[in-house]
């Protein structure tokens, strides 16, 4: 059965392949990634010919053959029909819809029909799989799972990151993209795609020539499955957008792919974040599809070891930590590694070539190292999986407005001790300056503004100047007056009533997102809540109208819910 699979997804790949780059244009709401399961066993099952459906073999593949193989059923549950009516008006648009087959309406119906049972069979499967996890108390996790060491991800010690620009810089040295773009550049535009093969024998010569790779050796494979490092530049190319479908069956290379290395810092950094989850292209790639499998996840594994050692680790104790995690996670797995290893000499050795060439590591004399790069990568990639890490902008390139972001989630003391440690790179005039700039963005945040008050209150004399600038600024004009006046400034303007009201209402806010409990309290020690309720309508304060509602709500006492009110239809007609 394994060779009927491997010749069925080989004879698939070309037609899933051009499907994919058609969905992104015609079908950008359906998941391509589930048809390739549907159209594998419709192949096997169904019909000798891929190109071939009819109306039976719908419920032949959907409700005999997919509750028993489908991987994620709820994911099936949400999008597996839709995905399949994309790929049968794919079939029909491009020609792919061979002699006797239904027409696409017929099918459409028959699918329409089939939905409910095929989602009420994918429900209960979602079930069965819920009451199995319940009963077992040791989830089966994958190679490349990052959820069993969650724990030890949220004790590591802080992550520091690098700048953006920095970062930018890294990302236009990495081969792998360089790769990507060549490849796309010679694609050129509006190249045709076969539908046994991308691309034609003498096309691959052509595209291994470009990308400076060495054509294998003739042998029982053909040319197409005998070259995967080409497909998995081909792959990341479609990953970075630098291929885009033009047409039918044609793929083009898209305008801005031959300005890469991109010179805006932003520019570069998407470009290289949206190949990210190209890493799994490094996972060894054996002639066994069921090796292959027991492998997959190898390449994330190997990082999220990295990391956990604080981002170095000796290659052997990888080799012997990652073996031992195979054979574990996969009966086939001690079996797949000696594959790999009688493959490549090290099973180790895709990954890291991968990794280094989408410059995530470096290995030097014999130790695996995170790059700057590769560490924030990785961060992306742990909370994508929804696992907490600590990782902050490195201090040296922390802004003011980074600073007051994490500080106002951090605890005191440990807040003040990132606040010392900036400050350190700067002088107290300077530093005033930055944080104050930084609470003036967003007019909106009060949390940021009275971070950055604090801070800067805590300056002294030194902050003098960047308090009379931030007179200017409406947000921070009640601040500037209230600090400069404590510090005796003799030219500054005494603190308004309206200043007042400012401040009252940006705790308000804070409190307000804090919970009922904590915002009723702070409502109490105002004090006459009512009287204030009469004047403070009038500040132009960006959360008044939702502060005001939220008062009427809140507060046990109707008479000031009653002055809420009213406060509130005031407010709303002086805007208006």
């Amino acid at each position: 059965m394994t060779d009927r699979i491997e010749a069925a997804a080989a004879e698939l790949r070309p037609l899933l392949q051009n499907f994919i780059l058609w969905a992104r244009e015609n079908a950008p709401g359906s998941d391509a990634n589930l048809v390739g399961s549907v159209a594998l066993w419709h192949r096997l099952i169904a019909s000798d010919d891929v190109g071939r459906w009819k109306q039976a073999d719908l419920r032949t593949v959907l409700l005999d053959r997919m509750p028993q193989v489908v991987e994620d059923p709820d994911a099936a549950a949400d999008g597996m029909v839709p995905a399949v009516r994309a790929y049968l008006t794919f079939l029909s648009e491009s020609n792919h819809l061979t002699k006797g087959s239904a027409s696409l309406d017929d099918l459409l119906v028959e699918l329409d029909r089939l939905e409910d049972d095929f989602v009420d069979a994918m429900e209960d499967l979602v079930v069965e799989q819920d009451e199995y996890e319940d009963e077992d108390e040791e989830e089966s996790e994958g190679l490349g799972d990052f959820e069993p060491f969650a724990d030890e991800l949220s004790d590591l010690p802080t992550i520091r990151l690098r700048p953006d620009a920095e970062l930018a810089a890294a990302t236009r040295k990495t081969t792998l993209i360089t790769k990507a773009r060549d490849l796309a550049v010679w694609v050129g535009s509006e190249r045709r795609v076969g539908e046994t093969s991308l691309l034609s024998d003498a096309e691959i010569g052509e595209a291994l020539t470009a990308l400076g790779l060495a054509a294998p050796e003739p042998g029982d494979k053909s040319l197409a499955d005998s070259v995967p490092a080409l497909w998995n530049i081909w792959n990341l190319a479609i990953d970075l957008d630098f291929l885009q479908p033009e047409g039918e069956d044609t793929v083009s290379a898209d305008a801005d792919t031959a300005d890469w290395p991109f010179e805006e810092d932003d520019d570069a950094l998407d470009a290289w974040m949206a190949g990210l989850h190209s890493i799994d292209y490094g996972d060894p790639e054996l002639e066994d599809e069921e090796a292959t499998i027991a492998l997959s996840g190898l390449t994330r594994a190997l990082l999220i070891r990295v990391l956990l050692a604080t981002g170095s680790k000796p290659l052997a104790e990888l080799r012997t930590e990652l073996a031992e995690a195979a054979a574990e996670y996969d009966d086939l797995g001690a079996d797949a590694w000696a594959a790999a290893a009688e493959r490549y000499g090290d099973p180790l050795n895709p990954v890291l070539e991968w990794l280094t060439g989408y410059g995530m590591v470096e290995v030097e004399h014999d130790q695996v190292r995170l790059t700057s790069l590769g560490m924030e990568g990785l961060v992306h990639l742990v909370d994508d999986a929804d696992i907490e890490l600590d990782a902050r902008p490195a201090i040296d390139a922390m802004t003011a407005l980074d600073l007051l972001s994490f500080s106002a989630e951090l605890p005191e003391e440990e807040a003040d001790a990132e606040f010392a440690a900036w400050m350190e790179l700067r002088a107290p005039a300077q530093a005033a300056k930055e944080l104050l700039e930084a609470a003036a963005e967003d007019d909106a945040d009060a949390l940021i503004r009275v971070q950055a008050a604090s801070m800067v209150g805590s300056l002294g004399e030194e902050a003098v100047p960047a308090w009379k600038d931030a007179l200017d600024e409406p947000s921070l004009r009640p601040y500037a007056a209230t600090h400069l006046a404590q510090l005796g400034v003799d030219d500054a303007p005494s603190p308004t009533q309206a200043d007042t009201h400012w401040l009252i209402l940006d705790m308000l806010t804070i409190s307000a997102g804090l919970g009922r409990p904590e915002f009723v309290s702070s409502l109490d020690d105002i004090g006459d809540l009512v009287n204030l309720l009469d004047v403070i309508w009038k500040v132009p304060h960006p959360h008044l109208e939702e502060l005001l509602e939220a008062i009427g709500k809140a507060h046990p006492d109707k008479q000031v819910g009653k002055a809420a009110k009213r406060a509130l239809f005031k407010a709303r007609s002086n805007h208006n």
